[in-house]
């Protein structure tokens, strides 16, 4: 009987891109030998299995994929290797080779996911039940089509424009400076209406456009619809993988290696390599 294959792997047109990146095993059997490993597409399935699904690690061992040991362990050594967002890059070059990237407005949003094993430190917000609950905050950045680009993790109780200038800065591929020819526009709603959102457009010579919380509320009955529902577009994308909807990792970077592997697999479905 053959065994029914289970969906969510990783695209071959991904994993095209991902293998050049994922640094040499070294063999440490004393005199060489040993059990061959695991085939690191074999982990790297498991891995995009977990992100698709949001199933705990353990739970690898039932799919046949891979276990869940090998796996959670090539995961870590690729995190702390940059794999994932190197992978990421390497999807935006393609992406603005074949499709272009256009600069001519970024969005920037947060939006906020529970974190039920966060980090001692990471605040704690109010809920309607009376209880406190850890949660935490991405802000993304996106190009004027809604490719993200950049994202940011920091926990709940920063405010979105406190992270603004830092999302902005880390935006993982080059952008090329605003001229007068071909200005840079910068859409935010309001709730990044302060005089230090201000000051970072200024710096970084983009041109905001920014609704403060009056105008924000007379757009909405005209049934105007705001340039940045792009970026609102890439966080209900990044929704869709369901292990970023809580945030099950205890490790910070291991949450954000998660955000640049869903994000890279954004930008291969923009590309078109998925067909």
């Amino acid at each position: 009987m053959t065994k029914k294959k289970l969906g969510y792997r990783l695209p071959d047109e991904v994993w095209a891109r991902l293998a050049p990146l994922i640094p040499a095993r070294k063999n440490t059997h004393p005199l060489g030998g040993g059990r061959p490993p695991r085939p690191d597409r074999d982990c790297a399935d498991a891995i995009f299995f977990v992100l698709r699904t949001g199933c705990q690690w353990e739970a690898l061992d039932a799919t046949g994929i891979c276990p869940h040991s090998t796996a959670h362990d090539r995961f870590q050594e690729w995190v702390e290797a940059g794999v994932w967002i190197k992978l990421w890059q390497v999807l935006l070059e393609e992406y603005d080779e074949l499709e272009g990237l256009d600069w001519s407005y970024l969005s920037v949003d947060g939006s906020m996911t529970k974190a039920p094993l966060a980090t001692v430190g990471e605040k704690k917000r109010a809920q309607p039940d009376g209880s406190r609950q850890a949660r935490v905050k991405r802000s993304v950045v996106t190009e004027t089509a809604g490719v993200p680009v950049g994202v940011t993790v920091a926990g709940a109780n920063r405010n979105d424009h406190l992270l603004l200038e830092e999302t902005l800065t880390g935006i993982v591929v080059r952008r090329p400076k605003p001229t007068k020819t071909r200005p840079q526009g910068l859409c935010l709603d309001k709730g990044y209406d302060y005089a230090s959102t201000r000051e970072i457009a200024a710096r970084l010579r983009l041109t905001l456009h920014l609704r403060t919380r009056g105008e924000e509320a007379k757009a909405k009955r005209r049934g105007a619809k705001a340039r940045r529902w792009v970026v609102e577009r890439a966080h209900s994308w990044l929704n869709r993988f369901r292990r970023l909807l809580v945030r099950w990792e205890k490790k910070a970077t291991n949450y954000e290696a998660m955000l640049h592997l869903a994000c890279a697999t954004i930008v291969a479905g923009q590309t078109g390599l998925f067909g």
